[in-house]
């Protein structure tokens, strides 16, 4: 349901930033000059230890702004450009791509946070549906990525809604074992990293109560991660994420938890019915900005796992999921004033 990755244009859009950025990151702090005005620099280390990539849809978006004397407009997107995303990590290159994004933050003394979202069945057959062809690509799938990964630090999202999609039963039921074992799987091969922490993905605060999802987080190894994730790809407040997050926490062993508030800035959607809430919704504003320093501390960090100004779908007028759309970027940049 999320719309967060189109598959194809997520996968050449990824390895093509990767180059970019170690091709052009020769200062060690992340920073991009294209010589006609933009620049865009990584945030301090102690409030912010995450990776902005330079060479992003964002930064390019800011770049051409600035060539074509759109001043205003290109200071609205910076708001985007400079702050660190997620990188969804794409079917085809998975090793490539983690290894691309991992060495160019290391580079500029970060972190890089990364987005898995290939599991089999992926998204019920809407927007973003797709993942691996079955179980062993799957596997095959992580263990490029645990391979391109390697040492370096990394912040790991694993498999937004699909333990939702279990609950909801969303997911047929001969998959169902299959899934909670790929994701125990991927938890596992993951952790074995020296410097990889991960969060499995865990709803947002407007689905359902905490009492429906703790067991299936048990099954899929939410013991072994670092904790779970809130609010990816969606728009539910911050207090209110914290809130849903603080007791399921309590369900599953005191697990800490990350909150995707990249679009939560005037929270949720409520205008339109439940399909229309979580699709390129109007209104909406960017949300606090990513850091480590949050309002409680069973929360890790806020982070922005959805990429703001990349597409739901094609709802409201929208490109495809994960496309980038320079209107709607605009509207949660302006909207955050």
């Amino acid at each position: 349901m999320y719309g967060s990755m189109g598959a194809g244009a997520r996968a050449s859009v990824a390895v093509v930033g990767a180059l970019l950025v170690l091709a052009g990151c020769s200062s060690g702090g992340g920073d991009k000059s294209d010589g006609s005005g933009s620049k865009v620099t990584q945030q301090p280390k102690n409030s912010d230890p995450f990776w902005v990539n330079p060479a992003g849809n964002a930064a390019e978006q800011v770049a051409a702004y600035v060539k074509a004397g759109k001043k205003d407009d290109a200071e609205q997107i910076r708001k985007i450009a400079e702050q660190p995303t997620g990188e969804w990590i794409g079917p085809e290159n998975p090793e490539r791509e983690a290894r691309g994004f991992t060495e160019a933050a290391q580079q500029a003394d970060r972190a890089a946070i990364l987005v898995l979202y290939n599991i089999p069945h992926r998204d019920c057959g809407q927007f973003s549906q797709g993942g691996a062809a079955d179980g062993d690509a799957y596997k095959a799938w992580i263990d490029g990525v645990a391979r391109g990964i390697q040492d370096r630090p990394a912040t790991v999202i694993l498999e937004p809604d699909a333990i939702l999609h279990l609950v909801n039963q969303c997911t047929p039921a001969q998959f169902q074992e299959e899934r909670y074992f790929l994701l125990e799987t991927a938890v596992t091969k993951l952790k074995a990293l020296k410097n990889t922490k991960v969060y499995l993905d865990a709803g947002n605060a407007g689905w359902g109560h905490p009492d429906q999802i703790f067991q299936p987080l048990k099954r899929a190894g939410i013991d072994r991660a670092d904790g779970f994730s809130v609010n990816v790809s969606n728009f539910y407040s911050t207090k209110d994420s914290i809130a849903y997050g603080k007791q399921l926490s309590a369900k599953v062993g005191g697990k800490h938890f990350v909150i995707d508030t990249s679009r939560n800035g005037n929270g949720p959607y409520t205008a339109g019915g439940a399909d229309e809430n979580w699709c390129n919704p109007p209104g909406r504003a960017l949300g606090e900005t990513p850091t480590t320093k949050t309002a409680d501390p069973l929360v890790d960090a806020y982070l922005w796992v959805k990429r703001p100004g990349e597409s739901d779908g094609e709802c409201k007028g929208g490109p495809k999921a994960g496309e980038w759309w320079p209107e709607y970027a605009l509207k949660l940049a302006k909207a955050s004033d």
